[in-house]
């Protein structure tokens, strides 16, 4: 999208007039969307378009190339279902403007006379810039003190949006829909108890799964147990087992037991077999899941196993080569190949050939401190873990082994108590 200026502030786009490629009028802008987000700038989303006959439509900005000064370019037809507001959306002309907020510095009331758009370098638009003036009370009613307008960033005010505890749990998901799983993490740690375990009962079986990898013990196991047994069962199939087997062995027994029953099969032998194992050896630590190939597999296949959404970084950088069987325990494991190889290598080149066999395994009593040494000294992002006789039990990841070094709690300190609680890690 291509505009004149680096900066818009809406009350400016009002009334407006909308036009497709071929330079004819079909609407005049109305407001704008935005989605007020935790922790992060509120993103406009797209337009209410008021087109013949007073029906209003929504135009997504994706599909905006060019605002000028007293135009909107699309880049092809309007859909003209009529707009409805979602319940995570807000109208900046309809609900923003006017709106009392709170300045951060000295807790001053202002209120919301204008909102300033800035597109970002991956084409959002983000709302950066409120123009605010200072408000006071005179017999019951509020006046706008004339000359005290300013420009803020939007990080500098309060109140913008509802509080977490204030929206409905659907509608503070979809603030935090295109939030990282550790950020939804900090969000969840930080909401009043009750609070959270409702927002976490409301997320979807995968999400949920990957949001508890990241939080603490202590919160995680209250959130499972909140959960229904049959909902829990199923949100611990979804996890990563090593992530799965951690989070059990912290319930009480006979909860554990119950669990592992309702468990898929596959998922429930895989945790089973990672719970016999002391949490800080390689046993403890590793996934029974990576990504376990044949000699024969293609370059070609190798990269899509990689590619795959579910496989974490540290894992998809190293994939292991085995002898049937592919499921761990597998055959005996050949070598391993690296995604750098892979990417300088023929598509239809077998993975077989290009083999290195000289990553050095552990078993899967090795300490972490022997595990750490090992990733350190060949720059590695994962090790394999094996029985006697060679057979790939499993990796262990870096991320998994910082997870383990990390002291408890660590998601909630600073910097300075990090770095002192690493300092007296012996490994």
């Amino acid at each position: 999208m291509s505009t004149t200026t680096s900066r818009i502030f809406v009350a400016r786009l009002a009334g407006i007039g909308v036009f497709d490629p071929l330079g004819d009028r079909v609407g005049r802008v109305h407001d704008v969307v935005v989605l007020l987000r935790v922790r992060q700038a509120p993103r406009a989303v797209g337009l209410v378009v008021e087109v013949p006959g007073k029906r209003r439509v929504f135009l997504p900005l994706s599909r905006v190339t060019a605002i000028d000064p007293g135009a909107v370019i699309t880049n092809g037809l309007l859909n003209l279902r009529r707009f409805q507001r979602r319940a995570a959306e807000t109208l900046v002309m309809g609900q923003l403007l006017d709106r009392v907020v709170t300045l951060r510095d000295g807790g001053e009331k202002v209120t919301i006379q204008d909102v300033g758009l800035e597109q970002q370098r991956n084409r959002d638009w983000l709302v950066t810039k409120l123009f605010v003036r200072q408000e006071r009370h005179s017999s019951g009613r509020r006046l706008f003190m004339r000359g005290q307008g300013q420009v803020v960033d939007t990080a500098e005010v309060t109140g913008l949006a509802p509080s977490a505890e204030q929206q409905g749990a659907a509608a503070l998901l979809a603030t935090m829909d295109d939030l990282k799983p550790a950020d939804l993490a900090d969000v969840l740690h930080d909401l009043p108890e009750r609070r959270r375990k409702e927002v976490a009962a409301a997320l979807p079986d995968v999400r949920l799964a990957d949001v508890l990898e990241e939080l603490g013990d202590e919160d995680r196991v209250a959130i499972l147990s909140a959960l229904t047994a049959q909902r829990a069962a199923k949100v611990l199939d979804e996890m990563q087992p090593d992530d799965a087997a951690d989070l059990i062995a912290e319930l009480p027994t006979q909860k554990a037991s119950e669990l592992l029953e309702l468990m898929e099969p596959d998922e429930a032998k895989d945790v089973r077999r990672l719970l016999i194992y002391d949490e800080d050896t390689a046993g403890g630590l590793m996934t029974t899941e990576p990504i376990i190939l044949s000699p024969e597999t293609s370059v070609a296949t190798a990269l899509a196993h990689a590619r795959r959404q579910d496989v974490t970084p540290a894992l998809a950088a190293m994939i292991f080569v085995v002898r049937p069987p592919q499921e761990t325990p597998t055959g005996r494991l050949l070598g391993v190949i690296h995604l750098q190889r892979m990417l300088r290598e023929a598509p239809h080149e077998a993975i077989g050939g290009l083999l290195d066999k000289d990553v050095e395994a552990v078993d899967p009593h090795a300490p972490i401190g022997r595990i750490t040494r090992l990733l350190a000294t060949y720059n590695l992002t994962a090790l394999p873990v094996v029985d006697e006789d060679r057979r790939l039990l499993g990796a262990v990841s870096v991320d998994d082994v910082l997870d383990q070094l990390l002291p408890d709690h660590w998601r909630e300190a600073d910097d300075e108590v990090t770095d002192a609680a690493l300092g007296g890690q012996n490994v």
